[in-house]
């Protein structure tokens, strides 16, 4: 990666409008210098510059600055790196236990490599990072309707395989998919047994979204699942 010093100045500019992004609070020149690796003088240079150019920076040396939330930054390319650390997002994603997200990465990778230059895309295709070749045979689920229904707050019927091969029927209230490279976990509130519980999958024999919304508000749930979470001397996968 390219340090500061070595930045050239219209790139460490959008650089500056990228941190300003993506953090919630004003952020100090120090902290500015200390990740572009450039003097404070020098983004207190950087700052100016982004005024003339009328970005709609506010604050200060000593206290921070932010970016106005009406900023509507244009579209702008990708650096080598930035390039590479999608690039390598996607390939994890296509390997996760998910038909339909390996498609939707395939997509986002389409989406790129026709907008970006050849010299960008000479770098994609000769790329420095790689994940290892998964050649296990995995069963990939189509998790579309599953992710709708968490979307749209919807309560979901199902019918379960428990590890015993009991099949039972729920109604569940679906909060989050989790993964890793062998399985996927739907979590949510489970009506039958008045509790979070965890569901492989790979597991669910039918499901039927219904038009019933669930009775909180998703953002909540989840955070009540996080402090059940916590509370759980261990964390069972299977039921």
């Amino acid at each position: 990666m390219a340090t500061g010093k070595k930045m050239r100045r219209a790139d460490r500019l959008f650089q500056i409008i990228q941190i300003l992004r993506r953090n919630h609070f004003p952020v100090t020149a120090a902290k500015l210098a200390e990740e572009l690796e450039v003097s404070k003088r020098t983004v207190y240079r950087d700052m100016a510059d982004l005024a003339g150019q009328r970005i709609p920076v506010a604050g200060e040396a000593g206290t921070g600055y932010v970016l106005s939330s009406d900023y509507d930054m244009p579209p702008l390319m990708f650096t080598a790196e930035e390039l590479e650390a999608v690039f390598l997002g996607i390939e994890l994603v296509k390997q996760l236990p998910d038909a339909t997200l390996a498609h939707n990465a395939n997509d986002v990778l389409a989406k790129i490599t026709s907008v970006i230059p050849k010299k960008l895309m000479d770098l994609l295709t000769e790329s420095t990072v790689a994940i290892k070749p998964d050649n296990r045979e995995i069963s990939k689920s189509d998790t579309r309707e599953i992710r709708a229904a968490i979307r749209n707050e919807r309560k979901i019927f199902i019918k379960y395989r428990a590890a015993d091969g009991n099949i039972s029927e729920r109604v569940i209230w679906p909060i989050v998919l989790g993964y890793d490279f062998s399985h996927s976990l739907l979590i949510a509130w489970c009506e039958n047994k008045k509790d979070f519980r965890h569901f492989r999958i790979s597991q669910i024999v039918k499901i039927i979204v219904m038009n019933d919304s669930i009775r909180t508000d998703r953002k909540s749930l989840k955070l009540q699942w996080q402090r059940w979470r916590s509370t759980q001397t261990s964390q069972p996968d299977i039921l």
